[in-house]
């Protein structure tokens, strides 16, 4: 866990880590769910849809964390 090991550069306050988490968390599962909404749209579509669609909001959320974590800034 680079976050946690000393000198490695990265921020060690627990709310940018648990920030960071959250951040990729939301956009691999998005995508996951995105994908996997593809193809259990060949049998329902629209399941499908819904899944496709839940996950473009997760990655599209994940993404504007992305954006907010870069404007924040880290106490040393």
């Amino acid at each position: 866990m680079g976050f946690y090991k000393p000198g490695a550069n990265h921020t060690t306050d627990p709310k940018m880590v648990r920030l960071h988490k959250i951040i990729w968390s939301l956009i691999f599962a998005g995508l996951l769910t995105v994908i996997l909404g593809i193809f259990v749209g060949k049998a329902d579509d629209a399941l499908g849809w819904v899944m496709v669609v839940a996950g473009g909001l997760m990655t599209a959320i994940g993404a504007v964390l992305i954006y907010v974590r870069s404007t924040m800034t880290s106490e040393p």
